[in-house]
């Protein structure tokens, strides 16, 4: 069978942590790593890197919540974007309540330059705020009439600071596309948002796999807590499974039959049946509607109607999308979902 063509090369997406006195070391290390395994998996895939990684500062050093110490940091750039990127997306991150005001110096000018690029924030860049982050863009004035949450314990805090912010209470993570502006209630729910990130850049399979190899349980979203279609029947250690997963993953809407899944994990069709029930406990063809089903609710709620989210999906109708829906008794219709969208 022939192999499927890797993606065009594509410039990656620049990711400027911004490393202050005191930052949380969690807010930056989990979705930092969930990035680096993105490139990872991508690397298996045979296709580039998509997220470069940097770090920048007011100072060249800066020390972390757990006395780990950042060294070599860059300087705040005048301009996003650039040679060789794709798009610049500004991370902002939390510090310890207990900090104080160490780094008032730092979080002043961080303050100033973040005013400073404020008018490029638009298009592909974007404001990334993990716990307390939210705290220091409404500083800067970046979060007035835009959707955004942040810990449980500041969001009084927030409001106070920019009083025009449409504070998302209970979320684990507040997207507001319009403004550009994603933002995490903090700690670990900033591992969700850059899974969530990496969804939109590489794909449901690239974040399920990150996912999977970092062991989250579940893959939460800034309203549905339930875990993704892409990760629920990955709880196993089987190989050739893997290497069927994640190709359905990667391309749900090829022409795929039990004997094509079967020729991916260089087995019977009978056998791979009996594989998938044993280790992910559903059937193949039943795998693949449900990660075919999962790509059609991304695509009703991206604003596609039903038919051409059946279409996006791999989905030979709109009926043959609606029959599924109700085989797997997912709440409402498509068309309901749709509807919603709109509203």
């Amino acid at each position: 069978m022939a192999k499927t063509p890797a993606a065009p090369a594509s410039a990656p997406v620049e990711v400027l942590f911004v490393m202050l006195p005191g930052t949380l070391a969690l807010d930056w290390a989990g979705p930092a790593e969930a990035f680096r395994r993105a490139n990872q998996s991508l690397a298996r895939l045979g296709q580039p890197a998509r997220f470069a990684l940097r770090h920048i500062g007011p100072s060249v050093a800066a020390g972390s919540s757990v006395g780990l110490q950042w060294a070599g940091l860059a300087p705040l750039p005048a301009q996003l974007g650039g040679a060789g990127v794709e798009a610049s997306w500004v991370v902002l991150m939390g510090r310890p309540d207990e900090a104080g005001h160490e780094g008032l110096a730092e979080q002043n000018a961080v303050t100033h330059w973040l005013r400073g690029i404020s008018s490029q924030l638009h298009g592909p860049h974007r404001l990334i705020t993990i716990c307390a982050g939210a705290l220091l863009a409404a500083k800067a004035g970046l979060l007035a009439h835009t959707k955004v949450t942040t810990h449980h314990s500041e969001l009084e805090a927030l409001r106070a600071l920019e009083p025009l912010c449409e504070v998302q209470a209970n979320r684990v993570f507040a997207i507001d596309a319009a403004r550009r502006v994603y933002s995490s209630a903090g700690i670990t729910t900033g591992i969700d948002l850059a899974v969530h990130l990496i969804a939109e850049v590489c794909g449901e399979a690239v974040a399920a796999r990150v996912a999977q190899v970092m062991v989250m349980p579940l893959r939460r979203g800034p309203a549905d807590p339930a875990a993704s279609p892409f990760l629920a029947y990955r709880n196993h250690m089987h190989p050739a499974l893997h290497r069927v997963q994640d190709a359905v993953g990667a391309d749900p809407r090829a022409d795929w039959s039990a004997s094509r899944m079967a020729g991916v994990a260089h087995t019977s069709p009978r056998h791979l049946a009996r594989l998938f029930v044993a280790h992910a406990g559903i059937a193949p063809l039943h795998y693949l509607r449900r990660i075919r089903l999962a790509s059609a609710q991304t695509a009703l709620a991206s604003g596609l109607n039903v038919t051409q989210a059946a279409e996006a999906a791999g989905f030979a109708s709109d009926t043959q999308l609606r029959r599924a829906w109700a085989q797997f008794a997912l709440p409402g219709t498509p068309s309901t979902v749709a509807l919603l969208q709109k509203e």
